[in-house]
């Protein structure tokens, strides 16, 4: 079986990247347009000239700055060294040899000197946003550990391996480049095989529709918790993020406190499935939810939804509200989910009118939106982790990437078929989730204060794509009493967060301190705990369960039978 945390150096790189991976599906326009125009120059790039161009001053004081360190630099005197988590110059050379120190020196000054040129030109968020992501492409792209012919740990490599590692990493570099996603190869195809290395904990699927399959897992414990619990993952990623492998499984560990657990696992959908859109996945959810009750012979069940999978999940129970059958919801979980896109990180600032119409044109011509394409553009969005790792790895040292489950299962994506597409690119640009009655879910008009269930809130403090900050303001828009927790690392790291971890942490506010408009306020007054949120979800869940009965003998019921093993078949097409 392969090993689903590498060691050493790599491994610690692997770590970064997988808090760097993330659900793709909020890059829609940006990945249907492609990423050469994602990171081109554009308007923005005209009006940071003419800002600076108004500021002479604050450029020569930016410019004298960095000349005087420069000289520092020459002299032997500076005092530049790269940050304690910046992993691109470890190898000792850096450092001992007096010209590659004053090489990355100059490096850094030079990347310090231009992000406060940018802080002082004082753009409007879209345009920092855009230019900051530029900006951040230029200095990685620029980083002196990517040159073969100074990079110490490649030239090691190229004479321990007589010239071989050029060769392999040649070859690397022209596998990757031709085909999509053009990007080093961050974990081998082979290195983990779904169903037996990773979603690996026993069920079966229990019902199946074009849209998806439904699993249900086994219990592990004499009695359960009497609600069921629905678990919704995005829509363009596989389900298993959340049931990697044994002891990263966030399905295993709820099975084990009791949880009846089950999981929606998408179909792979092609352009005959253009047409589906929010109604026909939110329809999906409704039918699962439902068949889920009925096995359970409980009249409610929780939800448990990840990213996107919390925008449907959310617009689902507002549909429910709407129609006098919320009282079929026992809990509402969102997992780094955003509901209020005002400024929601760099994937809401790419999308504006012009390229909205002309993502949602691209994709309607091919039917859907590739995901390997959204693999791309989200690859440039953190270069440093998710390129330019891979490129001294792979290219400059000839070696293979290490195995990790989180970058697997990142490279493994789906399609979205080109309604879904439209529709989530529309309710990005209206925010429509803010205002009642601008959306729309299954006929019925979305208002989310009237979602009344008891709702569990969950954000990474380093996740990029989805700020805590805007995940946070989802307590603010629900109508129920609502639990906000803040996880450690990245997007999807923070997901799959184990007790097993020993790092892990969260924070989360004091019994009755409830939840302020102002995420600051709220961080001001959190308290740190030690160890993992997945025991605290699953405590706060249980109370919320329903009291407990025996484990029931079989799976499926009320007409629902076992129709293969979990993982099911759509999570394996390709």
């Amino acid at each position: 079986m392969a090993a689903s945390r590498p060691d050493g150096a790599a491994g610690f790189q692997a770590a970064d990247a997988a808090d760097a991976a993330g659900a793709l599906d909020l890059l829609l326009s940006a990945a249907a347009l492609g990423t050469a125009r994602l990171l081109r120059p554009d308007a923005a790039t005209l009006r940071l000239a003419v800002r600076l161009a108004r500021r002479p001053q604050a450029v020569a004081q930016r410019a004298g700055a960095l000349a005087a360190e420069l000289a520092k630099i020459i002299a032997g005197g500076s005092q530049i060294t790269p940050g304690k988590r910046d992993r691109r110059f470890r190898d000792p050379a850096w450092s001992q040899n007096p010209l590659l120190r004053r090489v990355v020196q100059a490096y850094l000054a030079a990347g310090e000197a231009a992000e406060a040129l940018l802080s002082d030109a004082e753009l409007s968020w879209r345009d920092s946003e855009r230019m900051k992501l530029l900006s951040l492409n230029v200095n990685a792209a620029a980083s002196p550990s990517n040159n073969p012919l100074i990079n110490p740990a490649a030239l090691r490599a190229f004479r321990e391996t007589g010239g071989l590692s050029a060769v392999r990493g040649a070859r690397a570099l022209v596998t990757d480049l031709a085909s999509p996603p053009r990007v080093p190869t961050m974990v081998a195809a082979d290195a983990f095989e779904v169903g037996r290395d990773l979603a690996v904990t026993p069920g079966a699927v229990v019902a199946r529709s074009d849209v998806c399959e439904l699993i249900q897992y086994e219990p592990a414990t004499p009695t359960v918790h009497r609600f069921p619990l629905l678990i919704v993952p995005p829509m363009i990623n596989k389900f298993y993020i959340t049931d990697l492998a044994p002891g990263r499984s966030m399905v295993e560990y709820l099975v084990g406190q009791g949880q009846q657990v089950f999981v929606i696992s998408w179909r792979n959908p092609d352009a005959r499935h253009k047409h589906w859109g929010m109604d026909s996945y939110g329809s999906a959810v409704v039918q699962a939810l439902d068949a889920v009750r009925a096995i359970c012979g409980e009249p409610r069940a929780s939800i448990c939804a990840l990213c996107s999978g919390g925008v449907i999940s959310s617009m689902v129970a507002a549909h429910l509200s709407a129609t006098g059958q919320l009282g079929q919801l026992a809990s509402l979980c969102l997992g780094v989910a955003v509901l209020d896109q005002a400024r929601a990180g760099t994937a809401a600032a790419m999308i504006d009118e012009r390229t909205a119409a002309a993502a949602v044109l691209a994709s309607a011509q091919r039917g859907y939106l590739d995901g390997r394409a959204l693999a791309e553009v989200f690859a440039w969005l953190r270069p440093d982790d998710l390129i330019w790792t891979y490129w001294v790895n792979n290219y400059l040292e000839g070696r293979p990437p290490p195995p990790f489950d989180i970058l697997y299962w990142n490279a493994d994506t789906t399609r979205l078929p080109a309604a879904l597409h439209r529709d989530f690119i529309r309710l990005a640009l209206t925010n429509g989730l803010t205002r009642p009655g601008q959306a729309t879910m299954l006929g019925s008009p979305v208002d989310l204060s009237a979602v009344t269930a008891d709702s569990y809130v969950v954000a990474g403090i380093a996740d990029h794509l989805c700020p805590w900050q805007s995940c946070y303001r989802s307590t603010g828009l629900l109508g129920g009493s609502s639990r906000f927790v803040l996880s450690t690392s990245g997007h999807i790291a923070s997901m799959v967060n184990p007790p097993s971890n020993p790092k892990s942490t969260f924070q989360t506010a004091p019994e009755g301190a409830g939840n302020p408009a102002d995420p600051r306020e709220w961080l001001a007054s959190a308290q740190t705990v030690q160890g993992s949120w997945w025991p605290d979800y699953a405590s706060w869940l249980a109370a919320r369960g329903g009291g407990e009965k025996e484990r029931p003998a079989e799976l499926g019921g009320s007409g629902f039978r076992p129709d293969g093993r979990a993982p099911g078949t759509y999570v394996l097409d390709r």
